[in-house]
């Protein structure tokens, strides 16, 4: 059949309009369309759709109340973890104090051990004196008590600070007086009341007198 150029021609520009037409996207920012629907991906559900879907089945009274039943069990469970715990600390607690007070009633019956036979020949010192001894032996008898109580200080680890002849020391000694005298200014001269130390740690400062530069008479 014979076309002319005219009419093919126009037969041309509806095709390509047609063309157009199936690859203008149909809202802003969409794909172009070639014109055939594309299958929905695997798995979705379109909005239509999701109103056909079928409910889902209720669980039956014996699935919950296995449920129910396990839950239960395991709350019981935690609950007699946590009253287990709580006693083993109670105990833990209570026997703690215990080995404390232990300990600390053992220190005081080792002291009192060591110092006990001090206080029984002082007795005997005071015994000796009322029945009329010899003052000198009453002295003797003093002062082998003296060395006696040095020697119960020394096995508890406690001993006394020195002083007389020291330069003052601040964290030993406390200055209670002043004096003039020939030693150099700053040495103790004189111990009120001795100090002592207990495993290197200060118990109890020495109560001192300090020398002075004497003053210059004019």
């Amino acid at each position: 059949m014979y076309v002319s150029d005219s009419e093919s021609k126009q037969r041309d520009a509806q095709g390509g309009a047609n063309s157009e037409d199936n690859w203008r996207p149909s809202s802003p920012g969409s794909e172009p369309s070639s014109g055939h629907s594309v299958p929905p991906e695997a798995g979705s559900v379109s909005p239509a759709d999701a109103g056909n879907l079928p409910p889902r089945e209720p669980k039956s009274p014996e699935a919950l109340r296995a449920e129910l039943e396990q839950a239960q069990a395991e709350a019981t469970k935690l609950r007699e973890l946590l009253l287990r715990t709580a006693a083993d600390y109670d105990n833990f607690r209570k026997r703690s104090r215990r080995d404390i007070e232990d300990a600390q009633r053992k220190s005081i019956e080792r002291v009192l051990l060591e110092v006990l036979p001090v206080g029984d020949n002082l007795e005997r010192a005071v015994q000796a004196a009322q029945q009329g001894g010899d003052a000198k032996s009453v002295v003797e008898g003093v002062t082998m008590v003296l060395r006696f109580f040095e020697d119960a200080l020394s096995r508890l680890g406690v001993e006394r600070v020195p002083s007389v002849g020291q330069v003052f020391d601040p964290g030993l000694h406390e200055a209670v007086q002043q004096v003039e005298s020939d030693q150099p200014p700053g040495t103790v001269v004189t111990e009120m009341t001795p100090g002592y130390r207990v495993q290197g740690k200060l118990l109890r400062p020495a109560m001192v007198a300090v020398a002075r530069k004497a003053a210059v008479v004019h």
